[in-house]
């Protein structure tokens, strides 16, 4: 099976990715995980990526369509794949439609996680982090149980992300919906795409893409 997780910064892509890696057996691909390992590595598409991204340029979707085939062609572990971060655009799917033809394989289904944004940007900018153990929290869904001490490791220092702001995000959203938008439709007339509500607790979103999957919802 390979999926296509589609939803705006903070819908929590990423964890959903985790929970479908020990459901389904998939092996998530996250283009960032992946640009950035290819730069450490050292390796010919890394290092054009790194050079792309020092500039603070966005790096061509041929050097990220390159790393997914490098990562489809090794195998291995799991049944299928989670492409999380990609496509993002009309020209991402159908280059991404070519690769796996190229290789006898095909989409399976398209998750979209629907958000409401004003609580989306609730939801970001309360995020704060422990500092030392990196354990998280939010200013109206988890604080620490003793104000002003981590839970995990009692420090007493927090960091915010200096982009959870609420201007950035709704740029960030704004950005996401104009380039998202009409990718959703281009999957809904090919019958892949399935939607849920990205907004529901945790446990909840994933059995909605438990059962969006497997066609009961």
């Amino acid at each position: 099976m390979i999926l296509v997780l589609l939803g705006p910064p903070g819908a929590g892509k990423g964890t959903q990715a985790n929970l479908l890696e020990t459901d389904r057996s998939l092996v998530k691909l996250s283009t960032g995980d992946m640009l950035r390992a290819a730069v450490a590595a050292g390796t010919e598409l890394g290092r054009k990526a790194g050079d792309i991204m020092e500039r603070g340029a966005l790096v061509p979707d041929d050097i990220v369509i390159g790393l997914i085939a490098e990562r489809l062609d090794r195998g291995g572990e799991g049944e299928g794949f989670i492409l999380d971060g990609f496509p993002r655009t009309i020209a991402q799917a159908e280059a991404l439609n070519r690769l796996l033809a190229e290789r006898g394989k095909t989409l399976d289904a398209v998750v979209e996680m629907q958000v409401d944004d004003d609580a989306l940007v609730k939801r970001i900018i309360g995020r704060f982090t422990c500092a030392n153990c990196g354990e998280g929290y939010h200013d109206d869904f988890k604080t620490p149980k003793v104000p002003g001490v981590c839970d995990r490791c009692g420090s007493r220092e927090f960091v915010r992300r200096r982009d959870d702001n609420e201007e950035v995000v709704r740029s960030r959203l704004e950005a996401y919906h104009a380039q998202t938008k009409p990718l959703i439709n281009y999957y809904a007339k090919q019958g892949k795409l399935k939607s849920v509500d990205g907004m529901a607790e945790i446990g909840q979103v994933r059995r909605a893409i438990g059962r969006a999957l497997d066609g009961s919802a």
